[in-house]
């Protein structure tokens, strides 16, 4: 029995782990997110776009690997708290690197150059950035106080997107150029709250209890 268990919790840390290289991936993705968009030319955009299937991919793997521990281990109730959790991480981590692939189709169509947009969407780009390095800290470290500050932190994200959807768009007189802001701005306001589902799972993986249960006592 203590073999098998070995083996199991081996390939339960090789499922955590492939979890991790997916978060730095779309962690490394997201730092050139507004780059993008400054571009001269979109081809930087197209590559961008092209890459997405390699994050659709890593997601798959991971599903891949959860099912087949749940069909052939039997894993107890803890356990298979968390390989359910790392479904749902990979499932939010996938459509972050989706929004990112969104925000590239934006520069493909259209070049952005309002300054103070730009700035925007690079604080609502690091804000998100910094949640995710986060993230990884609080799952190492079991820190459930840092897992509530990044999920109320997503409100930082919230409030960039507001300010760029009620003022900084009534600076442009292009309807086409308007809708264009609004769409990458909910793009990437879209990535903060994958992030803070991030947490949410991860505090269940530690603590058994649905973030919302905590949150209400």
């Amino acid at each position: 029995m203590t073999v098998y268990r070995e083996k199991f919790q081996q390939e339960l840390d090789a499922l955590i782990g492939e979890c991790i290289k997916l978060g730095e991936e779309c962690h490394k993705r997201l730092a050139g997110t507004v780059e993008v968009l400054l571009a001269d030319d979109i081809e930087d955009a197209r590559k961008v776009v092209r890459n997405d299937a390699e994050i659709n991919k890593m997601e798959a793997d991971v599903n891949a690997h959860a099912i087949n521990l749940i069909t052939t281990q039997q894993p107890v109730a803890t356990d298979l708290r968390t390989i359910i959790s790392c479904i749902k991480i990979a499932d939010n981590l996938e459509r972050i690197g989706d929004n990112i692939s969104n925000v590239a189709e934006v520069r493909k169509r259209i070049k952005i150059t309002n300054e103070r947009t730009l700035l925007r969407f690079k604080t609502m780009e690091r804000l998100a950035s910094l949640m995710l390095e986060d993230v990884y800290t609080a799952f190492k470290k079991s820190d459930l106080d840092l897992l509530d500050e990044i999920i109320l932190r997503d409100q930082d994200i919230d409030a960039v997107f507001v300010q760029i959807t009620t003022s900084d768009i009534f600076e442009e007189s292009d309807a086409f150029l308007t809708g264009q802001i609004q769409l990458t701005a909910k793009y990437l306001e879209r990535i903060g709250d994958h992030i803070k589902s991030i947490a949410e799972h991860i505090y269940y993986i530690h603590t058994g209890d649905p973030y919302e249960k905590y949150k209400s006592e």
